[in-house]
C-alpha cells in the first residue's frame, strides 16, 4: 500500500506563493506518475500539473507559467511551487500516485487546502 500525506496549504494572498508537498510511504517507487489535482466547492476535480517517471511534466492551461511541479524520488517526494496566485486558485489540491503494471495502482492523498484572498 502507499500513503500519501500533503502539506503546505494556507492562507495567501493574490500574488503570493505556496509550496505544496507530497510525502510518499510504503510500496512506492519511481516508476509511479504523480499529478496534483484541486478541487473547489461544487466543481469537479481537475487535473492542475503531472510529472512522469522519465520527468515529463503537463499543466493546466490556466497554471502554466506560474506552477511547477517537481519530484525527488530519493525523498519520496513530489512538489507544486505556486507563484502568482489568483483567487481562482482556491481549492483542495489533493496529490495523487498512478502505476498500471498488471492492474492500475492509483493513491489518493487527504488533501491540503488552499486559499487565495483577494
Amino acid at each position: 500500500q502507499v500513503q500519501l500525506v500533503e502539506s503546505g496549504g494556507g492562507l495567501v494572498q493574490a500574488g503570493g506563493s505556496l509550496r505544496l508537498s507530497c510525502a510518499a510511504s510504503g510500496s512506492i517507487n519511481s516508476r509511479y506518475a504523480m499529478g496534483w489535482y484541486r478541487q473547489a466547492p461544487g466543481k469537479q476535480r481537475e487535473l492542475v500539473a503531472s510529472i512522469t517517471s522519465g520527468g515529463g511534466k503537463d499543466y493546466a492551461d490556466s497554471v502554466k507559467g506560474r506552477f511547477t511541479i517537481s519530484r525527488d524520488n530519493a525523498k519520496n517526494t513530489v512538489y507544486l511551487q505556486m507563484n502568482s496566485l489568483k483567487p481562482e486558485d482556491t481549492a483542495v489540491y489533493y496529490c495523487n500516485a498512478r502505476y498500471i503494471a498488471l492492474r492500475l495502482y492509483d493513491y489518493w492523498g487527504q488533501g491540503t487546502q488552499v486559499t487565495v484572498s483577494s
